[in-house]
């Protein structure tokens, strides 16, 4: 593409080639570098040139514009203020939503989630002690089960079982002696 020689402003295109988009294939790294100074942030300016190039692309083709480079930086320009309201809504919304789902206390903010670290811990825990209750032996096991997890008094863990009252209360003793030996090590 080759452009008629004189003042930048006043240029001449090729015919058929839109004024306005060689314009902005031109100055395309000086208003990534304009916006980048302007919102601190080289991908979030690339973004907004890129919005800038597709807007361009969409118009109709302007056979006479006066000064493109002065459009492109009012429309970059434009563009950056839109980003930066659009930052503001998604912050106060954010914000908004924050103060209508917190849980207070005193006046102190109160997180009804455990810390992710802590999760996860208690999650390794649950999962050992399914571990070690599955090791147990069967009627220790069936017991501690039958009573600890399922609820059942120890005389209907008896009943349900076939044995005494006494060897449901050795077998659950039995087992958290176990389990919590496992768990210790």
């Amino acid at each position: 593409m080759a452009l008629a020689s004189g003042p930048p402003e006043s240029r001449q295109t090729e015919p058929g080639v839109d004024p306005l988009l060689a314009a902005f294939l031109e100055t395309r790294e000086n208003l990534i570098l304009f916006l980048a100074a302007r919102v601190r942030s080289m991908a979030t300016a690339e973004d907004l040139v890129q919005d800038l190039f597709l807007k361009v692309a969409a118009l109709e083709p302007q056979a006479e514009v006066r000064a493109p480079k002065a459009l492109l930086y009012r429309m970059a320009s434009n563009l950056m203020v839109d980003h930066f309201r659009s930052v503001q809504r998604a912050s106060r919304r954010d914000g908004q939503w924050r103060m209508d789902t917190r849980v207070t206390l005193a006046g102190l903010d109160v997180v009804s989630e455990p810390a992710a670290d802590e999760a996860l811990v208690e999650k390794q825990r649950a999962r050992l002690l399914a571990e070690a209750v599955t090791a147990l032996p069967p009627q220790m096991g069936r017991a501690f089960r039958l009573h600890k997890l399922e609820g059942l008094s120890q005389a209907e863990a008896a009943e349900a079982m076939g044995i005494s009252r006494k060897m449901v209360e050795a077998h659950i003793a039995a087992a958290v002696k176990h389990l919590v030996q496992r768990l210790r090590t």
